[in-house]
């Protein structure tokens, strides 16, 4: 938990938990932290607003086409990256 055991969230706890809670995933005491902050902040309120906006704008932006010979270069990082981590 980000938060540990105190009941309060931070401007900087919330910063660090927005895309967790955008997408639906952030749960429990969490989840309850992040909403009772924006209760009481509005600069962070202002801040979920903007992520929102963002997200929204951002998703009707069509794909860029990628280079075939670097999605090959990405798409070998990126098999590299997954068998490191097991």
């Amino acid at each position: 938990m980000a938060g540990g055991d105190r009941e309060e969230m931070t401007c900087r706890e919330l910063v660090e938990l927005v895309t967790e809670y955008l997408e639906g995933t952030l749960l429990g005491l969490d989840r309850r932290r992040l909403e009772a902050h924006l209760r009481e902040c509005p600069y962070c309120e202002e801040y979920i607003a903007q992520m929102r906006r963002t997200v929204a704008i951002l998703g009707q932006l069509p794909p860029e086409p990628i280079d075939p010979a670097r999605e090959q270069v990405l798409l070998e990082a990126f098999r590299g990256w997954r068998s490191a981590g097991r």
